[in-house]
């Protein structure tokens, strides 16, 4: 092994406070290359299936990728993977900031945490020394509040913490874990396992180095990536992305048929219209509110921005500015156009530690159960949770995220809400209770294939021909005849993207094979296209496999009807589009070597990956 790896893994266990390294060995990095890649591996041998999410069983893995603080562009990403409370699936979440490349900074690749505390307790790292420090004190503090206590505690002002809020303490289903104040590792309910292991907080600092194998071809890459941002052919849209972040497209998306509108059952056009689209122009937001851009670590894009509101109901000292998920979320999905009141629920979450895709949908879930009389506003606590009422979604979201009246039971996400009350599942839009992310699959079809079967389900980040498509404006998207070979090849790139540690930013700035450029040059292997692709399927196989030991066959996998035009809408872009998610389940399932109604991988495909003989022996014994 020689670059892009530090060569140890952290392993703790909270129930007998014990701490062990194991070095990092060459065939693991060769064959999974890092981020969600090491933590299938590395959960597949710890976990025994069936485990609880929220019990001891469950394994919380904090993983980087070769590329994190290597000092490759975009290179700032690290992942939370774990057992799904809310999905009972495979689960990982992805994060930028600086929280990743500090950890390798300290000396590990990856932090592995088993058991539970019987106390609140955080994970102290400091250049190689690991220990576990009481959070007593932490317990009840908000996530920005956290970060300055563990600050004022390890007395490390340049110290770097992944953490929870109250939101993840009383083990909402909607927790994330959040870094650098207003960074999230959302998806998925990992900030309920580290509620679950009484586990505020993996607090690290490091001044080591990452090594890298040819430091000279690395800065050359990174000048290419650079000049394509500013002359390539994606020059236009990175500058975009760079100035507003990536709500930049808030109006196109809320109109062409991109992002849902009320709930998924409604028209951007017909029933948003153009003015209430307007009025979350990121580019007029930001001349009001944002204060100063940001970015993180390696970033050359800096998408982030702070904000300041000052007046008005909802006054912010110290904000950041919403991503498009989070202004789709709690804007044309809840018919709401108030940018300010997205601004404050965008705080709120992040202070509470709380997933603003889930969390948006579940309001919005709450609004059409309350316009059609399926919750009534004693039930409410008085809130009239009307479409497009601004107050009403900033006092709910404050609600759920102080887990008080209905808040209470919407934070344990929509899904597990209906249950809960015994009604409004006619109006849930989730996959395995999570709820479905900011992009129509009628626009980019692909993504219903995505959402359904990905092993993290209802994920828009995972690869697929969907987002792709939702730029295409012809009718060959609609085509669904051998889809299976290019979803597997955009997915295999996405996968590799993710697990060597980059932001998908790096591969929107133009440069082909980036990635692996990135990784010849970092770790001194040869990497071509052949090797990212059996590296991929290899990882991809490894989720799969996880998911399959839990029980799982493709019938526990189904999508919402809404979201694939069942039936079609009558108006707008996507008028009269019906999603044929079968067909490409079916395409996607056969170019996988996947059967179509177990799941399983086939034996032969298996053994050609490599290092899975005991995932050949569970399936196949």
């Amino acid at each position: 092994m020689t670059g892009g790896y530090v060569g140890k893994l952290l392993f703790v266990d909270l129930t007998e406070g014990k701490i062990r390294e194991e070095e990092l060995s060459e065939d693991l990095a060769r064959k999974f290359i890092g981020g969600y890649g090491f933590g299938a591996r590395i959960l597949y041998d710890m976990m025994p299936g069936g485990a609880d999410p929220l019990g001891p069983d469950n394994v919380l893995g904090f993983v980087t990728g070769p590329l994190t603080g290597s000092g490759a562009v975009f290179s700032g990403r690290y992942v939370v993977v774990c057992k799904s409370p809310v999905s009972g699936t495979w689960n990982d979440a992805n994060s930028g900031g600086y929280f990743g490349p500090e950890l390798k900074k300290a000396g590990y690749d990856a932090v592995f945490i088993s058991g539970a505390s019987k106390k609140p307790v955080y994970l102290w790292i400091n250049d190689g020394e690991a220990e576990l420090r009481d959070a007593s004190k932490l317990w009840g503090l908000d996530a920005t509040e956290s970060l300055q206590a563990l600050i004022k505690d390890t007395g490390e002002k340049k110290m770097r913490a992944a953490l929870i809020g109250p939101a993840g303490e009383r083990q909402s289903l909607l927790a994330c874990v959040m870094n650098d104040r207003h960074r999230a590792a959302g998806r998925g309910g990992a900030g309920a396992v580290m509620g679950s292991k009484k586990l505020k907080a993996v607090a690290v600092r490091g001044t080591g180095d990452v090594p890298v194998a040819d430091p000279k071809r690395l800065k050359a890459i990174n000048r290419t990536v650079r000049a394509a941002m500013k002359d390539g052919p994606m020059a236009m849209m990175m500058a975009g992305f760079g100035e507003y972040g990536t709500g930049m497209g808030n109006v196109g998306s809320a109109l062409s048929g991109d992002s849902p509108v009320k709930n998924w059952g409604g028209v951007g056009v017909v029933d948003y219209g153009a003015d209430a689209a307007n009025n979350l122009s990121v580019p007029v937001i930001d001349a009001k509110y944002k204060t100063k851009a940001y970015g993180c670590a390696s970033c050359p894009l800096a998408c982030g921005a702070h904000y300041e509101v000052s007046d008005g109901p909802w006054p912010i000292e110290h904000g950041d500015r919403p991503e498009y998920e989070t202004w789709a979320a709690f804007g044309s999905t809840c018919l709401n156009s108030n940018a300010e009141a997205i601004i404050k629920v965008n705080d709120i979450c992040n202070r509470a530690g709380l997933d603003t895709i889930s969390t948006g949908m579940t309001v919005a879930w709450a609004i059409e159960c309350y316009e059609n009389e399926v919750l009534n506003r004693q039930e409410t606590g008085g809130i009239e949770l009307t479409w497009g009422n601004g107050a009403a979604i900033v006092d709910i979201t404050q609600a759920l995220a102080d887990g008080k009246g209905l808040g209470a039971t919407l934070a344990l996400g929509s899904k597990a809400a209906a249950d809960k009350l015994g009604k409004g599942h006619e109006y849930l839009v989730t996959v395995r209770g999570i709820e479905v992310p900011m992009h129509d699959p009628k626009l980019g079809p692909g993504l219903a294939r995505t959402y359904q079967y990905d092993a993290t389900p209802a994920r828009h980040v995972k690869g697929g021909a969907g987002l792709m498509q939702i730029m295409d404006p012809t009718s060959a998207k609609y085509n669904y005849e051998g889809t299976g070979f290019l979803d597997v090849m955009v997915t295999s790139n996405i996968e590799m993207i993710n697990i060597c540690g980059l932001c998908l930013f790096g591969m929107y700035a133009g440069v082909e094979g980036v990635q692996m450029q990135l990784m010849e040059a970092v770790t001194g292997w040869s990497f071509k296209s052949q090797d990212q692709m059996q590296a991929a399927m290899r990882v991809m196989n490894m989720k799969q496999a996880f998911n399959l030991r839990e029980g799982l066959t493709p019938a526990d996998f189904s999508v919402p009807a809404r979201i694939v035009g069942k039936p079609p809408q009558e108006a707008g872009p996507v008028a009269g589009v019906t999603v044929d998610n079968d067909r490409l389940a079916d395409n996607f399932f056969a170019a996988m070597g996947w059967d179509r109604e177990t799941g399983k991988p086939s034996r032969r495909m298996l053994e050609l990956m490599g290092g899975m003989d005991d995932v050949i022996e569970d399936l196949y014994d």
